[in-house]
């Protein structure tokens, strides 16, 4: 339940930054988003500021982690980094109406961790991810599962 909280948050987040920022400013002439936001002063493209503000989280030092993952990620860094994962990944591509989750352990550590589908939320979206030069997928359409949110958190210790 509360994986679902906070991707609740998170998606909403994201979604209201594409539709009512990104895209009104891109709409309107005023500012654009790239991928060289920085050099270009430009807006983060969508899940550049989903990232951003993963990073951001992870450094508070809560334990709480989430970053965007895909089956066919633009960059490699952006994939899965375990079978649990790619396996993750796999079974919300299928279907998206539930998240995979599971209890992990790091170390003596044990974390919830949740995998969400994430979809072509805006025109935006499918745009960029077909025209862009390392894409390995190119047929995406509004609505399609692109990936997924992975999020993860520390449980309380066994005793």
């Amino acid at each position: 339940v509360v994986a679902d909280y906070i991707h609740a948050v998170i998606e909403a987040d994201r979604t209201l930054y594409t539709t009512h920022v990104v895209q009104r400013m891109q709409e309107g002439g005023i500012v654009i988003a790239a991928e060289a936001w920085k050099r270009r002063n430009a807006l983060p493209l969508p899940a550049q500021m989903l990232l951003l503000a993963g990073l951001h989280v992870e450094e508070r030092g809560t334990g709480l982690k989430y970053r965007l993952a895909s089956l066919w990620p633009i960059y490699e860094k952006n994939g899965p980094t375990t079978d649990f994962e790619r396996t993750g990944l796999e079974v919300v591509a299928e279907d998206p109406s539930e998240p995979y989750t599971g209890i992990i352990k790091r170390g003596d550590k044990r974390y919830f961790k949740a995998i969400y589908a994430d979809r072509a939320v805006s025109k935006a979206c499918v745009i960029c991810h077909n025209g862009h030069i390392l894409s390995s997928k190119r047929d995406r359409k509004l609505g399609d599962v692109m990936g997924g949110i992975i999020i993860s958190f520390p449980l309380p210790q066994e005793d």
